[in-house]
């Protein structure tokens, strides 16, 4: 964390804000929220945990939908044209997905995944005793990973307590992130703890960009932003409803293409 001066405009006087504090509190209510999940996922059987899971899968897919609405938010269609809001997130997808997969970065996530499983189990084996618990393990750490990292708070949060006007998106994501948590540790069970990592390590490098940058996404780069995060939304609520596993993770570069392409079909149109 670092801190940034900002003006009070009520007094005229300046007070420095704590960069990255809202980072810190998803962080801990992740953490926490899996805590409890833990405790209670334990004292449940196995058939209520696969209910729990897939209600989550359920609301992540109705999250997606959402999602998807802002193919016709206004900003996005002046930017590219009514018909070319569609285009930049297949083409972000595309692009993105091919990318991903390239650089396999699904496989390392659940890499990654794995190695906090080993790091864990050797503090307490009993965490994840039997080959059923560590892929339990992974799969909690993926899935939970993409959920808490898509979307556009993560991204609008980062951003606004970057260029210091406060953590208010990222203490409500905080929140919604907490309580998430809970009902997937509660069928998932540590693996969904370890997803703290990631979380910090991308909303960090967004507020530490938008500290460096001073400015945010135009809102025409946020609303494809929105609408592809959508698409990846979706890919993960089919995964935890048990589908089909798609590799949401070699996806996750679209996220960068779709303000790039936005930018450039803007440039074109204008």
């Amino acid at each position: 964390m670092f801190y940034s001066p900002a003006e009070n405009y009520s007094s005229g006087s300046k007070e420095k804000i704590v960069i990255g504090l809202g980072t810190l509190l998803n962080i801990v209510a992740i953490v926490v929220g899996s805590a409890i999940g833990v405790l209670i996922g334990s004292r449940l059987p196995e058939k209520t945990n696969r209910v729990v899971t897939d209600i989550l899968g359920l609301v992540t897919l109705v999250l997606g939908g959402f999602n998807l609405g802002s193919l016709g938010d206004d900003s996005f269609i002046s930017a590219v044209g009514s018909g070319g809001t569609l285009l930049v997130v297949l083409g972000s997808l595309l692009v993105g997905g091919i990318i991903g997969s390239l650089l396999k970065i699904e496989e390392r996530l659940e890499s990654l995944g794995s190695w906090l499983q080993n790091r864990f189990s050797r503090k307490d084996p009993a965490i994840v005793s039997t080959s059923l618990g560590r892929e339990r393990f992974i799969t909690g750490f993926v899935d939970a990973s993409l959920i808490f990292c898509i979307g556009p708070l993560a991204i609008l949060g980062a951003f606004s307590d970057g260029t210091g006007h406060g953590i208010d998106q990222l203490a409500l994501k905080s929140t919604l992130d907490g309580f998430a948590s809970i009902a997937f540790a509660a069928s998932l069970g540590w693996g969904v703890a370890a997803s703290a990592l990631p979380v910090g390590i991308w909303q960090g490098m967004l507020t530490v960009a938008a500290f460096a940058l001073g400015s945010v996404l135009p809102a025409s780069a946020i609303a494809a932003l929105t609408a592809t995060g959508g698409v990846l939304l979706l890919g993960v609520g089919l995964r935890l409803l048990n589908i089909r596993a798609i590799s949401v993770g070699d996806m996750l570069p679209a996220l960068v293409f779709a303000p790039l392409f936005t930018w450039v079909a803007s440039l074109v149109i204008g």
